[in-house]
């Protein structure tokens, strides 16, 4: 099923999702890469604080190439989602509503999906020019320090994702590969 969203996510919104469903982005995300992920985690652990509220929220794993002139951003493609299970429950207790990467995801990222509503899409690797042509803008909030792994305050418009786990913790992953692999 092909669905547009506006975001941030509402709960009603995020556990009404399937694993397959086809969804376009509208509205802010924020980028965050594993060193971002590393510095919130240690935040929340010292104060509870964090340089963005996770409520509702979505988190896009990507740290982009340099923008060409002109650009709003440079390629925008997913990096690999499992470099941050060890800090995306702690996130997804905070209110984190979605999450968009590559790949599987641990049982601990699972079991927060479940517990918190929350969903996890996957955005197609290789395809980083053609995702940021979604990227309307884009803007460093958080860990300039970090270069291409600072937290970013994304709007985009049609952001194409495919929700890969989704609330009631199917997951595509598994799902798929059940139905197309055959047994000898």
């Amino acid at each position: 099923m092909d669905r547009h969203i506006t975001v941030p996510l509402t709960g009603e919104t995020a556990v009404s999702l399937r694993a397959g469903d086809y969804v376009y982005l509208t509205g802010t995300i924020y980028t965050a890469r594993d060193a971002a992920h590393k510095r919130m985690y240690e935040a929340a652990a010292a104060h509870g604080e964090l340089p963005v509220d996770m409520r509702n929220n979505v988190i896009y794993y990507m740290g982009p190439s340099p923008a060409r002139e002109g650009k709003v951003i440079g390629s925008a493609g997913p990096t690999t989602a499992s470099r941050m299970d060890k800090y995306a429950p702690t996130l997804l207790d905070m209110g984190l509503k979605g999450m968009i990467g590559k790949g599987r995801r641990n049982q601990a990222v699972k079991e927060a999906v479940i517990r918190n509503g929350a969903v996890y899409f996957a955005a197609v690797g290789g395809a980083g020019a053609l995702l940021s042509r979604s990227i309307l803008a884009s803007e460093v909030i958080a860990y300039d320090d970090l270069g291409t792994e600072a937290i970013r305050k994304l709007e985009v418009k049609d952001f194409p994702v495919i929700v890969v786990m989704d609330s009631a913790g199917n997951d595509l992953y598994e799902t798929a590969a059940a139905k197309y692999c055959r047994e000898d």
